[in-house]
């Protein structure tokens, strides 16, 4: 439409706002006054309403000589109002943080022991039965849940990476809401590094970006080797895997994340251009780092680690699964000390070369200023000893114990299952030192 100079558009918008309560938040009497046209006018939008259950009069006057003008100031008042939906958005997730917050000091301060159970959670039944199974599981101890979720969730930023009948982020929401409401801290877990395969079956990573394998082409059908890794040192690596991480931490609004890194035994790979002839401790070292850095620095979530890759094994007398020999040990002294390092031991103590009389590496972690959550798994003896053992060795930064259960055991049937029975009877409430919370095992 053209016109004279003194020809108007005149337009009224009504929208009503359905984002919900924005932290109680509410906009008065703030006019905008626009000079959009110079001489030939301005857009005056007025908001004058609550947040909540309101509606905002969005009210302009273009003054000119045509229709072009006027539309120019309807795109700034609706671009006001996309930034407005976002500003709420952005409240309301802060109002979320801010409730998970309180709810996990109010956790820390009910649950001086953490009393937990590992289980591969890797698909939309798998997540609805542990939902189903979690009120059992509260009542005969456990306090703390980690869902090794891996590549089993319908993850956005990269659907090819995505397995069969992967968690949605609606199923994972729920999971977290009634693990919150019964008192049970969930806490997700994604493999890194190692375990990038099992037997003849390579991971998705892997099978779509075979380039970041760490020794890429070689070991066909994965034949004479545990598992594969990815390349620490790839370029594009990280910025991959922490898209991942970050869907998982949000989808299963969670506090702290569980990074795997366990019996990684490719690394400093002849086959790897970028790692070739490097030192195993010094790029284990790396990759810990940089997933805290993440994590702990940019995400603000406490991290775990298995940790089997910091144990000298010709120190301390285990197997090359539960301790290195390939020279990843001394990583112990290049990562942070607030990782919690989940000492895992599966057979008495009788069964290790030489009898020992403890499972020295508890202690060992526990003077290197680390926590530490001793976990077990199915035999109910050596479950037993690796409690005894840790109890003697009380501090306040000795967690508790975590229960593995690799399949030995079905959810349903896990709240009255024999070692985990025996770790709960073991581990009360008194166990740990004056009742000592995380926080203060940091001091």
């Amino acid at each position: 439409m053209k016109g004279s100079g003194e020809s108007k558009c005149r337009f009224k918008v009504s929208v009503p706002l359905l984002w919900g309560h924005a932290a109680g938040k509410r906009v008065v009497h703030n006019q905008v006054s626009v000079p959009l046209l110079g001489e030939w006018g301005f857009i005056g939008v007025l908001i004058n309403e609550f947040w909540t259950g309101r509606r905002a009069r969005f009210s302009f006057t273009a003054q000119g000589t045509d229709m072009k003008r006027a539309m120019v100031g309807l795109a700034i008042v609706v671009a006001g109002l996309l930034a407005g939906v976002r500003e709420a958005a952005s409240a309301a997730a802060e109002d979320g943080a801010s409730g998970r917050t309180e709810w996990l000091e109010s956790w820390r301060r009910s649950n001086p022991v953490w009393r937990g159970v590992h289980l591969l959670v890797r698909h939309e039944g798998g997540a609805r039965e542990l939902e189903k199974a979690l009120p059992g599981l509260r009542e005969a101890g456990i306090n703390v849940v980690i869902a090794e979720v891996n590549y089993g969730f319908a993850f956005e930023s990269h659907p090819e990476l995505r397995s069969d009948g992967a968690i949605s982020k609606e199923r994972a929401k729920a999971l977290a809401q009634e693990c919150r409401r019964l008192g049970i801290r969930l806490i997700p877990q994604f493999s890194s590094l190692g375990h990038q395969s099992w037997a003849g079956t390579t991971f998705p990573l892997l099978t779509r970006y075979p380039e970041l394998d760490e020794t890429p082409g070689q070991y066909p059908g994965n034949k004479d080797i545990y598992c594969r890794s990815w390349c620490p040192r790839h370029p594009q690596v990280n910025g991959m895997v922490f898209q991942l991480m970050d869907e998982i931490l949000d989808g299963f609004e969670a506090d702290a994340f569980h990074v795997g890194l366990d019996e990684v035994f490719l690394l400093a790979s002849e086959h790897c251009s970028r790692c070739r002839g490097g030192n195993p401790a010094e790029l284990f070292a790396k990759a810990v780092t940089d997933y805290h850095a993440h994590l702990v620095g940019t995400r603000k979530v406490e991290m775990l680690m298995w940790a089997d890759r910091l144990i000298d094994a010709a120190r301390f007398g285990y197997g090359e699964w539960e301790a290195a020999k390939n020279g990843t040990a001394p990583a112990i002294d290049r990562i942070p000390k607030d990782i919690i390092l989940c000492d895992w031991h599966y057979e008495p103590l009788t069964k290790y070369a030489g009898k020992p009389a403890d499972y020295a590496s508890v202690p060992y972690f526990l003077e290197q200023g680390f926590r530490v959550w001793p976990c077990g798994w199915k035999n109910v003896d050596a479950t037993r000893a690796l409690a005894t053992s840790a109890l003697k060795h009380r501090s306040p930064r000795l967690l508790g114990h975590l229960c593995s259960t690799w399949g030995a055991v079905g959810v349903s049937e896990l709240a009255t299952w024999p070692p985990l029975v025996a770790a709960m009877e073991l581990w009360k409430d008194g166990a740990r030192v004056d009742g000592a919370t995380e926080r203060r095992g940091l001091d």
